[in-house]
C-alpha cells in the first residue's frame, strides 16, 4: 500500500514539474502575461507541496529497518527518481528567475522574445493542477513581487535537497534500473517497429531473389555467346 502511494505521489510530482518546465519556456514570449506568471507561481507551489509529501513518505520508509530487501531496493529506486525530479524543478525555478528579471512585465518598452507561439497556458496548468477552471486575480506587479518569493523558494528547495542527503544516504550509482535506457519509448513503438521490420526484411529478401535471377540470366547469356564465338572461330580456322 505504501509503495503504491509513493508511486502515485511521484507520478503527480513528475507531471506538475513537467508542466512547470513547459510554462517556464514561454516566459518572455508572445504568450507571456500576468496570468502566466500567476500560473507559474501556483504550479511551482503545487510541485513543492508534492515534493514535501514525497520526501516525508520515502524518508519514513527508507529509515524503517523492518522493510524487506526487495521493497527497500524499490523504494531506493523511487528515491533516486524523486531526487532527480527535484533537481530538475530547482533548475527550472532558477531559469524562471533569470527570465523573470530579463523580461519584467512592468517595463513595456522591453521587447519580448518573438517565439511565434501565441495563446494562453491555463489549459496546461489546469491539467497539472487537476483543476478544470483556473481564474486569477493577478496584481499589477505580480512579476516583481513573485521574483522575491521565487528566490526564497529556490533556497528552500536547495535546503530540502541537502537535508535529504543528510537523512537518507542512497548513492545513485548503487541503484539498478528495472528497465534498459529508452525501454519506455521502445515499448510504445515495438508493434509498429516490428511490423516495419518484417516488411523491410521481406522486401530485402524479394530484392535479393530478383537480383539472383537476373545475375543467373546474364551469366547464362554471356556463356552462350562465348560458346557461339568459340564455335565460329573453330569453323573459320
Amino acid at each position: 500500500m505504501m509503495k503504491e502511494e509513493c508511486k502515485a505521489l511521484l507520478d503527480a510530482l513528475n507531471k506538475v514539474t513537467a508542466c512547470y518546465r513547459h510554462m517556464v519556456l514561454t516566459i518572455g514570449g508572445t504568450s507571456d502575461s500576468q496570468n502566466l506568471r500567476e500560473e507559474l507561481k501556483k504550479t511551482r507551489q503545487k510541485a513543492q507541496e508534492l515534493a514535501v509529501a514525497n520526501r516525508n513518505k520515502l524518508t519514513t520508509v527508507l529509515k524503517d529497518k523492518t522493510v524487506s530487501k526487495e521493497d527497500k531496493a524499490e523504494f531506493e529506486r523511487l528515491w533516486v527518481i524523486f531526487s532527480t525530479c527535484l533537481e530538475i524543478l530547482e533548475i527550472d525555478m532558477r531559469r524562471a528567475l533569470e527570465l523573470g528579471h530579463e523580461f519584467p512585465l512592468n517595463v513595456p518598452k522591453k521587447h519580448l522574445i518573438q517565439t511565434g507561439m501565441s495563446g494562453g497556458t491555463s489549459g496546461v496548468a489546469a491539467r497539472a493542477m487537476s483543476v478544470q477552471n483556473m481564474k486569477y486575480e493577478a496584481e499589477q506587479n505580480i512579476d516583481v513581487v513573485d521574483l522575491k518569493d521565487l528566490e526564497n523558494e529556490i533556497n528552500q528547495v536547495g535546503e530540502m535537497m541537502y537535508e535529504m542527503e543528510m537523512k537518507v544516504n542512497v548513492p545513485q550509482w548503487t541503484v539498478e534500473a528495472k528497465q534498459d535506457p529508452g525501454a519506455e519509448l521502445k515499448s510504445t513503438i515495438s508493434v509498429g517497429a516490428s511490423s516495419i521490420g518484417m516488411i523491410s526484411v521481406e522486401e530485402n529478401k524479394s530484392f535479393c531473389d530478383i537480383s539472383k535471377v537476373l545475375a543467373g540470366i546474364i551469366f547464362s547469356a554471356v556463356l552462350i555467346i562465348a560458346i557461339v564465338l568459340a564455335v565460329c572461330v573453330v569453323k573459320l580456322s
